[in-house]
């Protein structure tokens, strides 16, 4: 709220009691607040007999709510309050007008609703209650309101500073009687309407009983609401708008203000960045009813050499993370079940592990695949398991898991202990008591600390006698399971791996990860290129697993070096992301970049944003805290 204060010259608000939050909670200046109402239709003031007749009410007393349905609409309380209405006036008809909202139906489908019409059967209201369970029209909702004797709103929480719903009643002239939320205790005031408190149906059938027998009132109150609301029409509003960028252009004008990337501000986020936008148009460009295609040919998918488990494992992982950083994570279901589909595919029961590499005719090239292939496919069950836990897909990814989660005991590869530990680690945060997993854990663990002490020295605190791909993943894996298992032994010796890992790899305050072209052998040169955005990422990943850890802002630093080098800050001060297509060069050479923009690249270029921005949402699920809090539930 503060950043969006900074960067904007006006902030509008449709309340007065905006007004004063952001001047008493967030210190805004007052000069940069503008109020404009919620804009509402221009509709005529009528008699509500004249539309009764085409929703069949004619000889009724109509009562409404309309607006998406949901537990704090409070409905409940508006039924139980219908029968002492009835008994007096058996001509009532109340109709709840609006289909379920999208969120609620998407974790907990129509249970509201049936309850109420549950309640309203318990209570004989058959033939007083209507629900219509749509969207409609804005014509459609101009007539319902038109038709209405008396508008209703009984929410039951008092933290909602705007009602569209409202405005409208109020703009076609009903009389209201609501609960005393912010936004109806200002739009109601100076008898415009009539305030019931929350969650009081006898209250509430008292004050419709009253309007429903005073007509003078009745018409009062909807004559004042009517005129009250005649400066928030459509086009009174868009002339305020209008005002107001026309001001905000004028002051620019006068008092040109050059673009700051980021200021400090005081937020609860660890850091104040800006990053760009989460983009997945070149994920979705190339992945196709199958999987994502391995490579690239500029930003064409390349179909010559057709799928991996790798690839596939790592896109699992993003639409994974998409869909916690999405408010309609169901949007991604399809990407997140084409991977999941592929690595079901790709995982072979009679041996226990996963086939790699299918070419684009969907044949499988091998019947077994690389451990690493099978440690990446293990990581991105477990981070499957535990960020689409609400989704269908989680109950597959828990079973290919546990299928596949024997064969790792054999491993000896060091990065696919590593990335299997990692998706252990993930699938322990929703079962942490699986003592087989906890068990295969401890094991995996102990076999990677152990190859770093036999191989490590002073100067080459390192578990092999070069340095290759991947590496961060390494110390980022001992390092979460050192913190999950309470062993500051393994903590130190991933830290400090992970510290020399940086200290090898910066030059000239930038990040210049090991290339592919040579490595680093020990006692030998590093190769400078071709450097590999695989690199970047795990470096991003481990470093905000360190600073979660300890807290250390040298690590939150380091991770932003790295991610920088996607952006240009790095040998040859060009950008490896693409922003036209939101893919990711494959390389960074000596004469330019890798222009062919492959699966591996863009995963990379991705994982390594979403992991920033959870970290800077302060949502991340590998959170120092949530790291202490199952850790303490796996003891």
């Amino acid at each position: 709220m503060l950043r969006l204060a900074e960067l904007s010259d006006y902030l509008v608000v449709m309340s007065h009691k905006a007004i004063n939050i952001l001047q008493s909670v967030y210190a805004i200046d007052p000069s940069k607040i503008r109020h404009i109402p919620h804009g509402i239709p221009d509709i005529p003031f009528v008699d509500p007999c004249y539309y009764k007749e085409q929703f069949g009410v004619l000889d009724k007393r109509v009562l409404l709510t309309f607006g998406l349905l949901s537990e704090n609409k409070g409905i409940e309380y508006a039924l139980q309050a219908l029968p002492k209405v009835v008994e007096k006036f058996p001509d009532i008809t109340y109709i709840v007008l609006g289909a379920t909202h999208p969120h609620v139906l998407r974790t907990e489908g129509e249970n509201y609703r049936l309850r109420l019409q549950q309640l309203v059967r318990k209570l004989k209201l058959e033939q007083h209650v209507i629900f219509q369970n749509r969207f409609v029209t804005l014509n459609e909702l101009c007539d319902y309101l038109a038709a209405t004797d008396i508008y209703i709103t009984p929410y039951i929480s008092e933290a909602q500073i705007t009602s569209g719903t409202l405005a409208y009643a109020m703009g076609t002239g009903k009389p209201i009687v609501s609960t005393p939320y912010w936004y109806a205790e200002e739009m109601l005031a100076d008898d415009r309407g009539v305030l019931v408190p929350f969650r009081d149906p006898d209250q509430l059938a008292d004050a419709l009983l009253r309007l429903l027998e005073n007509d003078v009132e009745r018409h009062s109150m909807r004559k004042k609401a009517y005129d009250h609301c005649r400066g928030a029409i459509w086009k009174s509003v868009a002339r305020e708008y209008l005002s107001v960028f026309a001001e905000a252009r004028a002051s620019r004008t006068r008092n040109p203000r050059p673009y700051r990337p980021s200021s400090h501000l005081q937020k609860p986020s660890p850091f104040n960045l800006d990053l760009p936008d989460l983009k997945l148009n070149h994920l979705e460009v190339l992945t196709d009813d199958t999987g994502i295609l391995q490579h690239a040919r500029y930003a064409v998918p390349d179909r010559m050499h057709g799928y991996c488990t790798d690839d596939n494992a790592r896109a699992l992982i993003v639409a994974a993370e998409v869909s916690q950083l999405s408010d309609e994570p169901q949007q991604y279901n399809r990407l997140s079940s084409c991977y999941l589909s592929f690595l079901s595919h790709a995982f072979n029961p009679e041996s226990g592990r996963f086939r790699n590499f299918m070419s684009y005719d969907r044949r499988w090239l091998e019947d077994t695949g690389s451990a690493d292939a099978h440690g990446r496919a293990l990581h991105a069950l477990g981070a499957a398991v535990a960020l689409l836990n609400q989704e269908r897909q989680a109950p597959l990814a828990s079973i290919l898991f546990k299928q596949a989660l024997p064969a790792t005991e054999s491993f000896t590869s060091l990065r696919s202990i590593a990335f299997s530990l990692l998706g252990v680690h993930a699938y322990l945060k929703s079962f942490s008591g699986d003592l087989e997993a906890r068990r295969i854990h401890t094991l995996l663990a102990d076999r990677l600390l152990e190859q770093f002490q036999r191989n490590q020295s002073r100067d080459w605190p390192w578990p092999e006698n070069i340095v290759t791909y991947a590496n961060p993943c390494l110390p980022h894996a001992l390092i979460i399971s050192g913190h999950w298992l309470r062993r500051d032994d393994m903590v130190e010796v991933g830290l400090g791996s992970l510290r020399w890992l940086a200290e090898i790899q910066t030059d000239g305050g930038h990040f210049v990860p090991i290339g592919c072209n040579g490595w680093y052998p020990r006692n030998g040169a590093k190769a400078r290129f071709d450097q590999q955005p695989l690199e970047a990422q795990t470096m991003v990943e481990a470093c905000v697993i360190a600073y979660q850890i300890t807290e250390d802002q040298y690590w939150l630093q380091q991770a932003m070096m790295c991610f920088y080098w996607f952006l240009g800050q790095n040998d040859i001060n060009l950008p490896l992301y693409d922003a036209k297509t939101g893919g990711c060069c494959d390389g960074l050479q000596s004469d330019g970049v890798n222009q062919n923009q492959g699966a591996e690249s863009t995963l990379a270029w991705l994982l390594s944003l979403i992991r920033l921005l959870r970290l800077s949402a302060n949502t991340l699920p590998d959170n120092s805290e949530q790291l202490t809090r199952v850790a303490a539930e796996g003891s």
